[in-house]
């Protein structure tokens, strides 16, 4: 059980889904700790950051297999300019990179598919759609840029 506030608790189930290595990166400091938090009560390893360099750091001593991924990362770099920059890193070719975003509709998503992005998120977070995500490897999705198909798009 997390302890949200005095009146709020969050029951989470044990994990079932292999555990990934997940790095979250927000400049909201409660929503990237809470996401943080529900990963690891979940077994996976996770790691935060705030801003466009500090991602690319973490990133680079990390080694995530899943980035979640602020588009509207406040700063030097958003999210938008940040992805193809993790893209490019040697060992992240192939990582999860998830989109975290608000109502945008086509327009979102086509901007998270010509950044790299493999997959949409809406926030704030739904925790069965993020579990969904973490039970598939970019292997098993279907990217728009290999072969057409529409960028997933989460709850």
């Amino acid at each position: 059980m997390i302890a949200l506030s005095r009146r709020h608790h969050l029951h989470v189930a044990p994990p079932a889904t292999p555990a990934r290595r997940v790095l979250v990166v927000d400049d909201n400091p409660h929503t990237a700790e809470n996401l943080a938090t529900i990963l690891r009560a979940h077994g996976h390893e996770a790691q935060t950051a705030r801003d466009g360099p500090a991602a690319l750091e973490a990133a680079r001593k990390f080694r995530p297999d899943v980035i979640l991924l602020d588009v509207g990362l406040a700063g030097p770099l958003n999210g938008y300019d940040l992805a193809p920059r993790l893209r490019e890193m040697p060992g992240l070719e192939s990582v999860l990179l998830v989109a975290l975003t608000g109502p945008g509709g086509e327009e979102a998503r086509r901007r998270a598919l010509e950044a790299g992005f493999d997959a949409r998120l809406g926030k704030p977070a739904n925790l069965d759609a993020l579990h969904a995500l973490l039970g598939v490897g970019p292997s098993t999705l279907e990217f728009a840029a290999k072969g057409g198909a529409p960028l997933p798009q989460v709850a």
